[in-house]
């Protein structure tokens, strides 16, 4: 169980935006513009950065390239601000040893799905308890339950707060299901002390509820942080009509990237800011049509995002 009581602070909230995966025009990994890519996002003021997501394109990913990418990163993050690495996998083993392995790298927080696979293969509540407690055995940092709609796995508030009180590690959640936000404040209610980390996701579309319903964290996509933490920052400084006011100056970028851009977006902006030289996905993933490209650029540029300057 959680060690958290009601008064103790988190040890992670803020803006922990996804790090994109950048590639060559090829395809191949390109570490020098992983490096520029991850430091520009710290520039922008990530809190802290999360890796190996499903938007960084996890899927597309050798298990030798997903070391690669851990190491690297660590290696050049170097302590600057905590970074949480994905380590999802349907076989408690497989995730566990990853678990560790990132642990080792130096992540603050792993970041877990529950074990799924294809459109059809779901495990039962019992055995998704039997799978976290197996990742949580295995280390000696959190957990985070990454509760999202690609899993194809309902979980509940109640399962989700059970599994904060009797499992060591689990003790954040990014919540990106349908009515996040009541999820959020069920979760609170239900789980207390053992919530460390009630957190926002699905780039930050439902950003401004989710704060009112008690979230400390939001994990967005990696285009721009100096956006969503001048959100964040307003809501934690208690300044609710100023989170206000910007939410609403950011949320036209803020949907076309939920809604257009999607996981291409970060890396769409970051070639535009001169930060990378290629916003190629991994084939067979389709690259971003030219209209949504454009679409896209118009809406950042009414904001003028350290993206679009940073890297020129």
């Amino acid at each position: 169980m959680s060690s958290m009581t009601l008064t103790t602070k988190p040890r992670y909230q803020g803006v922990f935006p996804v790090v994109p995966t950048i590639f060559t025009a090829q395809g191949e990994l390109d570490l020098a513009g992983q490096k520029r890519c991850v430091d520009f996002m710290i520039d922008a003021g990530s809190t802290g950065i999360c890796i190996l997501a499903n938007f960084s394109e996890q899927f597309s990913l050798s298990d030798a390239e997903r070391e690669i990418l851990t190491s690297t990163i660590l290696d050049h993050v170097a302590g600057r601000v905590p970074v949480i690495v994905t380590t999802t996998h349907y076989g408690t083993q497989v995730c566990a040893q990853r678990s560790r392995r990132a642990q080792e790298a130096g992540a603050a927080m792993v970041m877990v799905m529950p074990p799924y696979h294809g459109a059809t293969i779901r495990v039962l509540e019992d055995k998704v308890f039997e799978f976290y407690t197996g990742v949580s055995d295995a280390i000696a940092i959190p957990i985070m339950v990454q509760d999202a709609p690609v899993s194809g796995t309902a979980l509940s508030a109640a399962f989700l707060a059970r599994m904060a009180r009797e499992i060591a590690q689990v003790s954040y959640f990014k919540i990106e299901t349908a009515n996040a936000a009541s999820k959020l404040r069920e979760l609170i209610r239900l789980g207390g002390a053992a919530i460390e980390g009630p957190w926002d996701g699905e780039e930050a579309i439902t950003l401004l509820p989710d704060l009112d319903a008690g979230a400390t964290g939001a994990m967005t996509g990696g285009a721009y942080p100096d956006g969503i933490r001048s959100i964040v920052d307003a809501y934690a400084a208690g300044q609710r009509e100023e989170a206000v006011a910007q939410y609403q100056r950011w949320l036209p970028l803020i949907n076309f990237e939920n809604r257009q851009g999607g996981i291409l977006t970060a890396k769409a902006l970051m070639l535009a800011g001169g930060i990378i030289d290629s916003d190629a996905p991994r084939h067979p993933f389709p690259t971003m049509q030219p209209e949504v490209r454009a679409g896209l650029l118009e809406a950042a540029r009414r904001l003028d995002p350290l993206v679009l300057r940073w890297g020129k």
